[in-house]
């Protein structure tokens, strides 16, 4: 028996710094191990899922055509964007493998029979905007993942967000339209700057950006305090077809690139959280995409936690804070949109 879709290729090894870079090709060594921890743990069976290049129709549902040119202009040498992300020689055609892999889950997940599945892809891509490259991030696998399941046919997706630095990207694709609706929860003030529980979506799209923004320091209790009053009450409204999870695991407290402090188990019992909501809503339609998580332990054990949260369905209890100001203020501004929200 198989109990969820599983993509992985040694080919999103091929994108690679010329000289050390934090998102580099060991994690997905370390995301790989906590799937065969999840594996031994708790005797899970996995259905590998080919990927295969993303297509310019693809592409196109969310990056400009323009931006997608220079994307693809021939480079020998690896360079940077800027001073965060870099292009090598084989990084385009990694980045549209990674976002066409998701859009390959996609279609499994939509046709059936199973209904969960993770997705260890890189170079991450929740920073990528429609027309800029930014903060490691090259292809937004999340939303061209959204994007095509619009295309097939579901009239809700949802995108969750629990990556430490905000999804600027995604909500850039989305926040003037109601075609899906975004959720995340992040440290702020932090890169990349945005993230303010004020920024809902504009036009018709107002109140289809949920953002719950977070002080450093926080962890296991406060997470659990925003899923419970302001995340899983807006998806219960919202009743997604399919949620889509941008999964960065740099909130971990061993993270050397944010200052929250997340366990392992946390990311375990979000993953239950919104396996639950896809079992109600969506058919159990869900997918995992692996964003960010830079200390490797971390991730190793963050990715075991939350398979077996999202396939298993069960998880650690952790500790909870609904009462915390940040959740107070998050909640405050989105209720407004999503009556079930506190």
């Amino acid at each position: 028996m198989v109990d969820a879709l599983l993509l992985s290729d040694p080919r999103f090894f091929r994108h690679r710094s010329s000289a050390y870079h934090p998102e580099r090709p060991e994690r997905l060594d370390a995301a790989q191990a906590g799937i065969d921890r999840a594996r031994r743990a708790a005797g899970l069976a996995f259905l590998h899922v080919e990927p295969r290049p993303a297509t310019d129709e693809e592409l196109v549902r969310v990056h400009d055509r323009q931006f997608i040119d220079w994307l693809e202009t021939p480079r020998s040498d690896c360079r940077h964007i800027d001073a965060d992300t870099y292009i090598g020689p084989a990084s385009i055609a990694t980045a549209k493998l990674a976002a066409g892999g998701t859009v390959s889950m996609v279609d499994a997940i939509v046709t059936g029979p199973i209904s969960r599945g993770i997705a260890l892809v890189r170079p991450p891509g929740h920073h990528a905007r429609p027309n800029h490259a930014m903060g490691f991030c090259l292809l937004n696998n999340a939303a061209i993942a959204a994007a095509h399941a619009k295309s097939k046919g579901l009239s809700r997706v949802a995108i969750v967000d629990w990556d430490a630095h905000h999804g600027n990207g995604t909500q850039d694709v989305f926040y003037t339209s109601p075609e899906v609706l975004v959720v995340s929860t992040h440290q702020y003030p932090f890169f990349p700057g945005t993230g303010a529980a004020d920024e809902v979506g504009a036009g018709e799209a107002k109140g289809f950006t949920i953002n719950v923004p977070l002080r450093a320091g926080c962890g296991d209790s406060v997470y659990r305090g925003a899923f419970e009053r302001v995340i899983l009450p807006a998806l219960e409204d919202y009743a997604p077809e399919l949620i889509v999870i941008s999964a960065g695991f740099d909130a971990s407290a061993r993270d050397p690139l944010a200052e929250m402090t997340l366990s392992a188990e946390a990311f375990g019992w979000m993953a239950q959280k919104l396996r639950h909501q896809a079992d109600r809503s969506a058919k159990g339609r869900i997918l995992l995409v692996l964003e960010g998580g830079y200390d490797l332990v971390a991730l190793q054990a963050g990715v075991c936690a939350a398979a077996r949260g999202l396939v298993e369905g069960t998880a650690v209890e952790i500790a909870r804070d609904v009462d915390h100001p940040d959740i107070a203020r998050a909640s405050e501004i989105a209720k407004a949109a999503w009556p079930s929200i506190s």
